[in-house]
């Protein structure tokens, strides 16, 4: 994991929550779990930051363009597949590990198609 701080990975609502699963990571929530589900991005990342996360993870593609990601203390990874099925975010597992040890805060890292 990144060297920054103890990396701690929020799922957002846009991606299933299998993939919580699938990765098998310490430190690892999905919004249902921490009863963020249903809050918009500017509210969902600041609630994120408040709660320790240093890293959201989403398939939010605007999410970049509509909030000042810099402007926040965690980092983002925005994840582009097919669909947002596992059967097509499953290939970007290898990528997601690998992008969780080289992120650093407010940075946006986009992995995929």
């Amino acid at each position: 994991m990144s060297s920054w701080q103890r990396v701690r990975i929020l799922i957002d609502e846009s991606l299933p929550v299998e993939l919580a699963d699938e990765l098998n990571l310490p430190d690892l929530r999905t919004v249902s779990q921490i009863g963020l589900k249903g809050l918009k991005n500017g509210a969902l990342l600041q609630r994120a930051e408040a709660l320790g996360f240093t890293v959201l993870l989403t398939a939010d593609q605007n999410l970049e363009f509509q909030q000042d990601i810099p402007g926040y203390a965690l980092s983002v990874i925005v994840l582009r597949a097919r669909s947002n099925r596992m059967e097509h975010l499953r290939p970007l597992i290898p990528a997601i590990i690998q992008g969780l040890s080289l992120i650093a805060p407010r940075q946006i890292l986009r992995l995929g198609a």
